[in-house]
């Protein structure tokens, strides 16, 4: 056997070797476990029934429109508040100053000790300045107990409104107004409930 022969059979043996040694390193017990985790994220969905509750014409002072509608909690969270903001324009400067929003009610939060009142007699431009939560409990406290539901919507609940709107008769010259228009946009807000240990 020539020299290069024996070199690299003492290389190889050297390898095999190492290789003995480093694979009884990896010579213990195991046992691997997988944990698998998953997150979904709840849905917040506020629905109006119907989206447009006013679309009149001709009206005059003294005219007003009672209507109802529903605030429906689509989604699988609680609602805990729901920002009532008020924005509209109109044809007559000045006109908003006449049209009246004598209540909203939230017909659900309501007790035998009175209705909860989100808003109580304001005029459209005074509303403009103001966010109302709509679905809080404002009803009046009987012998220090609130009746009617909890403040907020739960999921897949509704709360029912009522609302009564006129055109304020001020019994001054309100000629200026003949023939003006205003669009008016009720925006609800809806703001989930705070976070919680699940």
């Amino acid at each position: 056997m020539g020299i290069k022969q024996k070199l690299a059979m003492g290389i190889a043996t050297g390898a095999l070797a190492v290789s003995m040694i480093g694979g009884g390193t990896y010579a213990y017990f195991n046992d691997v476990e997988t944990m698998t985790n998953t997150f979904a994220a709840g849905t917040l969905d506020l629905s109006l029934n119907p989206e447009t509750i006013i679309g009149v014409t001709k009206i005059k002072p003294g005219d007003w429109m009672d209507r109802t509608f529903k605030l429906e909690n689509k989604g699988n969270l609680d609602i805990s508040k729901v920002f009532l903001t008020t924005e509209y324009t109109e044809t007559v400067a000045g006109f908003a100053d006449h049209i009246v929003v004598d209540f909203l009610k939230n017909e659900d939060k309501g007790s035998i000790a009175g209705p909860s009142n989100v808003i109580k007699s304001m005029t459209l431009s005074q509303l403009a300045n103001m966010s109302a939560d709509a679905v809080k409990n404002e009803s009046p406290k009987w012998f220090g107990l609130q009746g009617g539901e909890k403040s907020g919507i739960k999921a897949g609940t509704t709360d029912n409104m009522y609302v009564k709107i006129r055109f304020n008769e001020n019994g001054e010259d309100q000629n200026a107004y003949q023939g003006a228009s205003l669009e008016l946009k009720w925006k609800f807000d809806a703001q989930q409930t705070a976070g919680e240990s699940k």
